[in-house]
């Protein structure tokens, strides 16, 4: 964000009019959030940089249109400080922290007020919260929890959160929204950052095309209009050989289910032919249930695991398909173990787009350099045991920073990395990098991973390359999860529901897509405002 603003200055737009921008759209937002302005009762945070400056300029526009602003200033401030000056022109008024020691008066301020501002700390502070700040913080968050109608705003990020990594401070403010200026702050999709933001807007602010030139970050956040537009178009004249053929290689006795679930979101999502290979045992389960899928019973080893030999039935006619995802459900008995070595290792190496999950990735990772034998267009999914098991790094490590580990490791192996969880993060070897925007707890039940594996392989049939079909597979499967949890709650989800949903995802994502006009070109040319800085 620094390098863009020096940038936007060098192209005519000044600091000064970005925050100008910036606090009139916070203000406008405000007073469409609430449903006008008049009467409003508002106390306004302010610290001392660039975000205090946005929020005085807030508090300006706020005072104009009849709202009773309250400005508290929680830091110094420059002695001259004409944004301060005209906001107390319009109405406005005023409490410095250095006229209220014990904050009786930040205190008083409250009794009437619901909505609080937080412009205090910006992208440029990283520190934690100490001394008088930390004390109004507090304060502030008490407040918060007395009224369920009272309203904590935060500009840009709640203060105390750090705005790279989502460290964040334990008194830091507990926003129900944050409105971040110009470009989503990718520390408001890291954890703990992200339980502090609440819900998440995006405001432009006036910076010029020309500054984003040549500051890319290789990070975006995924959109509803992007991915539409990405989706593979269905020309009136197609046929199912138009969509690909998907070979999915899952299950066991122990998990019938996994199979199922992958191959239903394959068909779900619009491949054109859809075959499961699966062991022989459970093979008249899943063909009772999967009537629109053809099936490929393979030998099964004493465990009802896929055995070795199922090798030979395969490698030979994988020429047929367009894609393969193979792990869901497999199981790791020994058997299944040298099943999956035998099929990537022995040579020659496969050449077919590939989404390796779950148990694919548990069997491989005892392989030495086992990212050497796989498809140069692979697509690997774990969630954070299944990266720690791969990668030899604990989940803790991990976690601490998901953006970065993740983009590291779809370097390190030359293969396309989606790390599944909150907030999903899907990394190519050239380090791009996508962000969903989906934080679900409904989501959280068994067989919404293999749903995803069958989403992304059936994205690749139909023509998408492993990139693209991971970032809108790992959208469409977000979204298709915060539908039937609008639908159904967020306790009791399976992943049946989020299948069913996933014709009608794609239909309103193309919609949309339609509705904006977005074009192609224009997408692609990185002048999308989701990337998170």
């Amino acid at each position: 964000m620094s390098a863009i603003e020096e940038k936007s200055v060098k192209l005519g737009i000044s600091t000064d009019q970005l925050m100008e921008n910036a606090g009139l759209n916070l203000a406008k937002t405000l007073r469409y959030q609430i449903g006008g302005s008049a009467g409003l009762k508002v106390l306004i945070l302010v610290g001392p940089g660039n975000n205090g400056s946005d929020g005085l300029v807030m508090a300006r526009y706020l005072a104009k249109w009849g709202s009773q602003v309250t400005v508290y200033l929680t830091a110094q401030r420059p002695d001259i400080d004409f944004k301060l000056i005209s906001a107390l022109e319009y109405g406005a008024t005023s409490i410095s922290y250095k006229d209220d020691p014990d904050c009786k008066k930040l205190y008083s301020s409250l009794k009437d007020c619901r909505i609080v501002v937080d412009s205090i700390l910006g992208t440029g502070t990283s520190r934690p919260l100490e001394g008088r700040l930390k004390d109004i913080a507090i304060t502030i968050n008490h407040w918060r929890l007395r009224r369920s109608d009272n309203l904590i705003v935060s500009v840009d990020l709640p203060t105390g959160v750090n705005p790279d990594s989502g460290e964040a401070d334990p008194a830091s403010l507990a926003a129900d929204y944050t409105w971040s200026l110009g470009f989503p702050k990718r520390g408001l999709f890291q954890f703990p950052g992200a339980d502090y933001r609440g819900k998440l807007s995006v405001l432009d602010i006036g910076i010029p095309n020309g500054a984003v030139a040549g500051t890319d970050v290789g990070l975006q956040l995924l959109s509803p209009g992007w991915v539409g537009n990405t989706l593979p178009s269905r020309p009136l004249n197609s046929h199912k050989g138009t969509y690909g053929h998907t070979l999915i290689v899952a299950g066991s006795k122990n998990y019938i289910g996994a199979a199922y679930l992958s191959a239903q979101a394959a068909i779900r999502t619009g491949s054109g032919l859809v075959t499961v290979a699966s062991p022989e045992c459970i093979y008249p389960i899943l063909a009772s249930k999967l009537t629109e899928a053809i099936h490929m019973p393979l030998p099964d080893n004493a465990q009802g695991g896929i055995s070795p030999e199922a090798v030979d039935f395969i490698r030979p006619h994988l020429n047929k398909y367009t894609a393969l995802a193979l792990g869901c459900g497999l199981g790791t008995s020994d058997g299944t173990r040298e099943f999956v070595e035998r099929l990537f290792c022995e040579r020659p190496g496969l050449d077919i787009p590939l989404v390796l999950d779950a148990d694919g990735l548990n069997n491989i990772c005892t392989v030495q350099k086992w990212w050497e034998y796989l498809p140069s267009n692979t697509v690997l999914t774990p969630h954070p045991g299944e990266m720690e098991r791969l990668s030899g790094v604990p989940v803790v490590s991990i976690l601490k920073d998901k953006i970065g580990f993740t983009q590291a490791r779809a370097d390190c192996w030359n293969k396309i990395v989606i790390l599944k969880g909150a907030h999903t993060i899907i990394s190519a070897p050239d380090l791009n990098t996508s962000v969903s925007p989906f934080a679900n707890p409904a989501m959280s039940s068994g067989g919404t991973g293999d749903v995803l594996t069958g989403i992304i392989a059936s994205l690749i049939s139909q023509g998408l390359s492993g990139s693209l079909a991971a970032s809108c597979g790992v959208y469409m499967h977000g979204q298709a999860g915060a539908s039937a949890a609008d639908q159904l709650g967020d306790t009791g989800l399976t992943a049946t529901d989020i299948t069913n949903e996933l014709p009608k995802i794609i239909k309103s994502l193309r919609d949309i897509a339609c509705a904006a006009g977005v074009s192609r070109n224009w997408v692609n040319s990185g002048l999308y405002n989701n990337r998170l800085t």
